[in-house]
């Protein structure tokens, strides 16, 4: 069965669904469900699927104070972001560049050692040395006399 993320037409009719169920619980009286919060809720890439849609639904109707029913996007889950124009596997690169980079910083570009970067970072002084080679790493500029 496909995920909710790639059902999006499937959404307005579940959240028009759980709405009057938890509507009729909750002994309230839901109308409408403005443009917006439907926009939100089919952007949104539901990681947990319809029992998270589910949830929402339910917080939202238990809030609502009219006959409105209204989304607070910060309920979810996952920040609806752009996508990035990289691939994930740049991603990652990225990532871990910058979290190298960091550590090097907090280190003052030690490598090795009880204090260095490597014992910070759980990995052993040859695959730093091997990282900081393949993603071209500048340590002599983290480095303070």
């Amino acid at each position: 069965m496909p995920t909710l993320y790639e059902r999006p037409e499937d959404i307005p009719l579940l959240v028009n669904h759980f709405a009057q169920r938890f509507a009729r619980r909750m002994n309230r009286t839901i109308k409408t469900v403005p443009d917006e919060t439907m926009a939100a809720l089919t952007r949104y890439p539901w990681p947990g699927n319809i029992r998270e849609l589910q949830n929402v639904i339910e917080r939202a109707v238990i809030v609502c104070e009219g006959e409105s029913l209204v989304i607070d996007e910060n309920w979810l889950s996952v920040k609806i972001q752009p996508l990035s124009s990289r691939s994930l596997s740049e991603e990652l690169v990225a990532r871990e560049k910058e979290r190298i980079e960091t550590v090097l910083a907090e280190t003052r570009g030690r490598v090795a050692g009880p204090l260095g970067a490597a014992v910070r970072l759980g990995i052993p002084r040859s695959t730093l040395d091997s990282k900081i080679r393949s993603l071209k790493i500048n340590t002599h500029r983290l480095k303070t006399f």
